[in-house]
Formats: C-alpha cells, sequence, structure tokens
C-alpha cells in the first residue's frame, strides 16, 4: 500500500469515528433534557453533604438544593412556562432573525454579496471572497448556501480551480465565524448566555451585548490575511493535479445583478444609511433619550452603559437595520408585490427557527434546575480552587478553554448549544480565578469556529461536499477535510495567539467590557 493511501486510509479512519462518535450523542434537544434529569438526580444524592464551600451571593454555606422533593417538582411545573418564555437568548434570536429574514428573502443581501464579488480585481479575489464570507454571518445561514458555491463559481470563471473557491469561502463563513465588524444576532445571543451563567456566581453581573465587539472586528482582519495565505499557497497549489471533470453545460453560472436589482439594492443602501445617520443624530445630544440619564459622564460613555436605552435596544436595532433596506428591496425589485409577502419573508425565517425554539426550551430548563440546585455554582468553586491549587498562568487556562471548544466543536455542532453546555460551568469558575466573563466567551468563540470546518458533524457540511462535486465527482469527506485541515491548524494557532497578545497589550475586547473580575 502507498503512503498516500495509507494516509487517505487513517483520514477515513478518524473521520469514521468522529462521525460515530457524534451520531451516538443525543439530539442537543434531548441532550438538555438528559442532563435536567441529571442535575435532579445529582441534587437529591449531594444534598445531604456539607462540602465545606462559602456562597459568595449570601456568604453562608454553599448547599445543593434536592430538585426532586415535592416543593420543588411543584414549582418546577408551576414556572416552566415563565422559565421558557423569559429565557433571554429566545427573544433575542427571534426578534433579529425577523429582521434578517425581511433582508434575505428580498434580496437585499443576495444581490449586496454579488455585487462586492463582480467588482472585484482577480488579484485580490480571495482575500474579498474571505471578506464577503464573513461578513455573510450577519444574515445568518445565508453564508453556506450563497457564498460557498459562488466561491467555486467566481474562481472557475477567473481561471482559478473551483474548489480553492469554496475552501476559501467556507474557511470564511464557518471558519472564521466568529470574525466580523457588523454586530449580527450572534453577538448578543451568546452574551445572554454568558450572562446567565455569570449570574449563578454574582446575580447582579450585567453584560454589555457588543462586549466581544472590537476583538471580533480585528479579527476579521486576522482571518482575511491568514486565509489569504493558506488559499494561495498552501491548498491551491495542491490542487492542480485535481482535474474538474464536470462537464461544461452543467457547471452553475454567477447569475448578473439585473438593472432592476442594481436600482433597488442602491435605494435600499440609502434607506440603510439614512436609518443609521438618523440613529445617530438622535443619540448624539447630551440630552438624548437614549442615553443613560443616571450616568456620571454625559460623553460617549453614557451610551454605551447598561442602563443606556441605547444599549438595551441592540436587537431591535439589529431589527431594523435589515427591514428597512429589506422592504425598500423588495418591493423596488418587485420581489415583494404586498404586504402579504413582507410577512411571508418573516414567517419564512421563522419556520427556519422552529428547531431552535425547540431546543430552547428544554435548555431553558436545564439551566435553570443547574442554577437551582447550586451544583453548577460549586462546581465552578471546586474547579477554581483546583485551577488555583496548580497555579497556572491565566493564559494558559485561555488556551486550555479554546483547546477544549475546539474538541467538543467536533462533536456537537451548535455554536449556542455547546456555549449553553459549557458557559454554565466555566464562566463561574473563570470569574473566581479573577477572568472576566467578556474574556471567557472570547475564548469561546475562538474555538467554537477554528474546527467548524473539519467536522462531518456540522450540519451544512455534506451540502459543502455536493457543491465541491459539481467540478469535482468523486469528492468526498475525506477530499473537503484534507482541503480544510490547514485553515483549521494554522487558525487555531493564529487566533489563539492574536487573543493572548490582544490580552497583553490591553485593546478592550468590546463595549465596557474588561479582561478581569471584578471589572477595574
Amino acid at each position: 500500500m502507498s503512503e498516500e493511501k495509507k494516509k487517505k486510509s487513517l483520514v477515513d479512519r478518524f473521520l469514521n469515528w468522529i462521525e460515530r462518535t457524534g451520531n451516538k450523542l443525543p439530539d442537543p434537544a434531548m441532550l438538555f433534557f438528559y442532563l435536567m434529569v441529571i442535575v435532579w438526580v445529582f441534587s437529591a444524592a449531594l444534598a445531604p453533604f456539607d462540602f465545606g464551600e462559602i456562597d459568595p451571593r449570601t456568604g453562608e454555606a454553599l448547599l445543593v438544593q434536592n430538585q426532586l422533593t415535592g416543593e420543588s417538582l411543584a414549582e418546577f411545573l408551576a414556572t416552566m412556562v415563565t422559565v421558557f418564555v423569559t429565557f433571554a437568548p429566545l427573544g433575542i434570536v427571534l426578534v433579529a432573525m425577523l429582521g434578517v429574514g425581511v433582508a434575505e428573502h428580498s434580496g437585499f443581501i443576495n444581490v449586496g454579496l454579488k455585487k462586492l464579488l463582480n467588482f472585484t480585481p482577480n488579484s485580490l479575489l480571495t482575500p474579498m471572497l474571505i471578506l464577503v464570507a464573513i461578513v455573510s454571518h450577519t444574515a445568518a445561514d445565508a453564508g453556506y448556501v450563497l457564498v460557498i458555491p459562488l466561491g467555486g463559481v467566481i474562481f472557475y470563471a477567473a481561471g482559478r480551480h473551483p474548489l480553492a473557491g469554496i475552501a476559501a469561502a467556507f474557511a470564511g463563513v464557518s471558519g472564521g465565524f466568529s470574525a466580523n465588524f457588523i454586530p449580527s444576532g450572534i453577538d448578543p445571543l451568546l452574551m445572554s448566555f454568558t450572562q446567565e451563567a455569570a449570574q449563578i456566581y454574582d446575580p447582579e453581573m450585567l453584560i454589555n451585548p457588543l462586549n466581544n465587539w472590537f476583538f471580533t472586528s480585528i479579527s476579521s482582519i486576522l482571518i482575511v490575511m491568514v486565509g489569504w495565505y493558506i488559499t494561495d499557497k498552501i491548498v491551491e497549489p495542491r490542487l492542480s493535479n485535481v482535474e474538474v471533470d464536470a462537464d461544461e453545460e452543467e457547471l452553475p453560472k454567477m447569475e448578473k445583478v439585473t438593472s432592476r436589482e442594481n436600482k433597488a439594492f442602491i435605494w435600499a443602501s440609502v434607506a440603510m444609511i439614512a436609518g443609521v445617520v438618523g440613529l445617530f443624530l438622535w443619540a448624539w445630544p447630551e440630552s438624548s433619550a437614549l442615553r443613560d440619564p443616571e450616568h456620571d459622564n454625559p460623553e460617549i460613555s453614557s451610551l454605551v452603559s447598561f442602563g443606556a436605552p441605547l444599549m438595551q435596544a441592540i436587537v431591535p436595532l439589529i431589527f431594523l437595520l435589515f427591514v428597512i433596506p429589506g422592504v425598500v428591496h423588495g418591493y423596488m425589485a418587485g420581489v415583494f408585490k404586498d404586504s402579504k409577502d413582507l410577512v411571508d419573508s418573516m414567517t419564512k425565517a421563522m419556520n427556519s427557527m422552529a428547531y431552535y425554539i425547540v431546543m430552547a426550551f428544554f435548555c431553558a430548563l436545564f439551566i435553570d434546575a443547574f442554577g437551582k440546585s447550586n451544583i453548577g455554582l460549586l462546581v465552578a468553586i471546586k474547579g477554581a480552587n483546583f485551577l488555583q491549587a496548580l497555579d497556572l498562568p491565566g493564559q494558559v487556562t485561555i488556551v486550555g478553554i479554546i483547546l477544549l471548544t475546539t474538541v467538543v466543536n467536533l462533536l456537537v455542532g451548535s455554536a449556542s448549544a455547546k456555549w449553553a453546555l459549557i458557559a454554565p460551568i466555566f464562566v463561574p469558575m473563570l470569574m473566581q480565578l479573577g477572568i472576566s466573563p467578556d474574556l471567557t466567551q472570547a475564548a469561546y468563540r475562538v474555538g467554537d469556529s477554528v474546527s467548524n470546518i473539519i467536522t462531518p458533524l456540522l450540519p451544512y457540511f455534506p451540502l459543502v461536499v455536493v457543491f465541491c462535486q459539481r467540478y469535482v465527482k468523486d469528492t468526498g469527506i475525506g477530499t473537503l477535510v484534507s482541503m480544510m485541515i490547514p485553515y483549521s491548524i494554522i487558525f487555531t494557532i493564529a487566533w489563539t495567539i492574536f487573543l493572548l497578545i490582544y490580552w497583553w497589550i490591553g485593546i478592550p475586547l468590546g463595549l465596557q467590557a474588561s479582561f478581569v473580575y471584578p471589572p477595574m
């Protein structure tokens, strides 16, 4: 057997093991249900014991609360609806997606992405494609179904290998998932899990929805530059011997933007800019209703404080940022004929969120039980004591969080599901060590991104394989993973080092974010 065949067989065996192991895990929704039951059982078993720890919230002995008593079960049933409907991530995601749905189904987002790629010279094709892929995160999963296949189309049209274009786009959409200079629904979504986890240790803890915005914005530059190098210097040269064997007539073509779409996009962009300018003019005066009236500093900080209406309105503002241009584009392009078409676009967006709602139901119940039982706080304090005994530098702990998330991501694809599992343990644990929830979340976001592109359990992974097969018919999972491994490894190393340097320099992570707890 040749060395190449041995390598392929090893990769195939490794990928098959990942696929088998991941497929044995319960569906994320049921996983949260099982975890809730486990919390109940452990709370009953641990309730009689005194663990010698002090509850930082009350100053009294920390005791596990039995969730299987008659009173606890009665409270569980009585508060089930309230726990679900007040689950912070639920409303955040649904409201944001209503706006994104209008912009996506009106064609505004699709036309914008095509226009960005159409005017790009061949020499800058790779970085522009990766940048567009990063920006596509703003429209939820639109990048998977639009930007990735477009990557193959434009590379092939430019005389380059189409699989390299698909790889570059996949790296930007999925490998750089947490890099974006435009705020999107994922920012307040992850923050809401972080805040609920932080409140296990500090009930008064409040976190800004854009607590990682500066870090993710600057990370966009890193991902574009590193992805550009990997594509042009590593991935595409390796594809030089891979022949495109698809029928020319069957190959997808890049559709041109029509004159009507172009006109609609221009007016939709004007409407969006007018909305941003209007918001700026409303927020700028010191007497603005968007400022925190109780804040000592009347300047910029009163706009971004926790009590500022502007910060509390981040999600509705994201909704409006997409709805306004989406409506204008939809009607001018002829996609929307009447208000029913507009409502249908929102309905389609909600249809895609049906599974998330089911998952959120069980997740809300699990987190509620985890908090009420005090098991989460006990694990956090015991874990923090263990880490303190090891006396590891904070930097080593942060690298550990990144690597752990990277591994877990191979088996649990959903960013929100993973963070809902990890945050209640690691956020309060690292708070005990003086590491802020903002920094822990930033580390999680790095680890959550870099291994997306090498796990067959990513829901869109088979779709990307199909995109590749349009050009090279015998493309399989192993082919795609072999293309994406250089991105995954180099992104992991570069982004981890980047976060550590970022921390060392002391550049703010985002609005009202800190590196230490309690904030200085």
